[in-house]
């Protein structure tokens, strides 16, 4: 897996996996646990993954619509 997203906001997550969705790509995100263990203050960046051969696609998709992907 590679790391396609990583961030703080919520919205920015919620609307990169729609988007994925959308486009038949499979997800993962990492470190949601992680906001309960810092008091869900949003400190910590949730990171979005995919299949190493989803990568190209995913980035385009979210690229497409205005969110700055992971490098």
């Amino acid at each position: 897996m590679k790391e396609l997203l990583r961030t703080n906001d919520p919205t920015e997550i919620a609307f990169a996996k729609a988007l994925l969705d959308g486009e038949d790509i499979d997800w993962f995100e990492f470190d949601v646990n992680m906001s309960v263990l810092e008091g869900s203050i949003g400190i910590l960046p949730r990171r979005l993954m995919v299949a190493d051969g989803d990568l190209a696609e995913a980035r385009r998709a979210l690229t497409d619509n205005g969110i700055e992907t992971a490098r």
